[in-house]
């Protein structure tokens, strides 16, 4: 049995019902097979994936709070502290019903890979809670978030662990976080990123994530002889990854033709207007069937199926394995040539697999979606100092380490003669550097 499969099996049998977090590290291990085997004697004596595999720490505890309605409720609280070996802790707190230890510990053991692949001394983690912010009041989630920081600061502090927002965590409820981790420690710190301009945040920060999404897509294009200009993208989400990603690409002179949420997708074959989707989900935290009582030219369908659209270019901004096998073969019969994925993981393996298989132009989420932590990594550098960049020098920052981001994939995949195999080139720098580290800083 190989060294990959000895551990993955253990990795299975030492966590079980973890399916997310099992699938994360069997993609990437399976993808990192040429370097650990052209490493294996080195790899076996150090223990480098049974460590690699293993969180450095997990944090679990209990939320309780108070609802308006005067009735304690309880939720979970987490905090996966993945690696290290390159910086700080650096990863998002999610708050939403989905959250589990198997989700948290994908995305963190995913975070480490995505912080060395952005250049910045970042190491991986991520946390959370079950919580819901949707349909609460401000009061209820500042009390939420008060209650989840009373135990969270023990673990964080701007050299030790920097969260920052994810999905349900915004401007208000890292305001709320921030202010309780302060309140308790007496300390005015870049402990949090994604932070209000007011108080520590970064110019740019909001429209990272898409942007660097478009910036990494336009030069995996350029690099194979192919342009934006005058494409037809399909973007699924509506919140914030896949509103920027959408502005940056009508800004490059594509189409994007259609956009969607938990419930349904909406088509508008003449070009999305994002105004009217910013007004609907950042005015009004609306729903995307909303889109037609202003555009009735444009359809809205429930349930699934946006990847079912014609289009040049597709990019999943929404959630985990939301584009699986049917879509990822209906979106290459319709003439597809590229993906690029926004959120974490989008892509169900066979769905990956089928677009490397077919050659389709393929950036997984670790490289692509890596904007998003980049410009934290810079709001930790401007806290700092002390200092606050202009849009202008933040964004040209963040292009430019897309730009290397996609420069280390395509080099690490063409140095093991997989040209091309952006997904197996991502893995491989960012696992080579966190190795590089952890086999320098001995057995810790």
């Amino acid at each position: 049995m190989s060294y990959v499969d000895e551990v993955y099996e253990r990795v299975v049998a030492q966590n079980p019902g973890e399916p997310e977090f099992h699938q994360a590290v069997k993609e990437v291990l399976d993808s990192l097979k040429l370097v650990i085997d052209a490493n294996e004697e080195k790899y076996r004596k150090a223990g480098i994936l049974e460590r690699f595999v293993e969180p450095e720490r997990i944090i679990s505890f209990k939320v309780p709070w108070v609802d308006d309605k005067g009735n304690v409720q309880v939720n979970k609280g987490y905090r996966v502290q993945f690696n290290s070996a390159i910086g700080p802790y650096k990863g998002g707190l999610r708050l939403h019903p989905s959250v589990n230890q198997s989700i948290l510990k994908f995305l963190g053991f995913e975070q480490t890979l995505k912080n060395s692949l952005t250049g910045l001394p970042m190491g991986g983690g991520k946390g959370g809670s079950n919580f819901d912010p949707k349909g609460k009041s401000d009061r209820e989630v500042m009390a939420f978030c008060q209650s989840f920081m009373t135990e969270l600061y023990r673990h964080i502090g701007k050299d030790t662990d920097v969260p920052a927002g994810d999905i349900g965590v915004g401007a208000r409820e890292v305001g709320y976080l921030f202010g309780q981790y302060k309140r308790l420690t007496g300390l005015y710190e870049g402990v949090l990123t994604g932070k209000g301009l007011t108080f520590g945040g970064s110019l740019a920060r909001t429209q990272a994530t898409g942007y660097g999404l478009i910036y990494i897509l336009n030069e995996m294009l350029s690099h194979n002889g192919k342009e934006l200009a005058g494409k037809t993208v399909l973007v699924s989400g509506s919140g914030n990854v896949a509103i920027y990603a959408v502005e940056k690409v009508q800004q490059y002179g594509a189409k994007v033709v259609a956009m969607s949420d938990s419930n349904g997708y909406v088509y508008d074959p003449d070009g999305i207007k994002l105004d009217v989707v910013k007004e609907i989900k950042e005015g009004r935290r609306g729903r995307i069937k909303e889109y037609v009582d202003a555009v009735p030219t444009a359809k809205y369908t429930e349930g699934k199926g946006i990847w079912t659209i014609p289009c040049d270019i597709a990019l999943p901004c929404a959630t985990q394995n939301e584009l699986n096998l049917d879509d990822a073969k209906a979106l290459i019969a319709n003439g597809c040539f590229a993906v690029a994925e926004g959120a974490n993981m989008p892509s169900t393996r066979e769905a990956t697999d089928l677009f490397v298989e077919k050659k389709i132009l393929f950036m997984p989420g670790k490289a692509a979606n890596a904007g998003g932590v980049a410009t934290s990594g810079l709001e930790q550098s401007q806290n700092s100092l002390r200092l606050s960049w202009t849009f202008e020098e933040v964004d040209a920052k963040l292009h430019d380490i897309m730009v290397n981001i996609f420069a280390k994939a395509d080099d690490a995949a063409k140095r093991y003669g997989v040209e091309g195999n952006y997904v197996a080139g991502a893995n491989i720098a960012g696992f080579e550097k966190v190795v590089d580290a952890m086999i320098a800083q001995g057995v810790v």
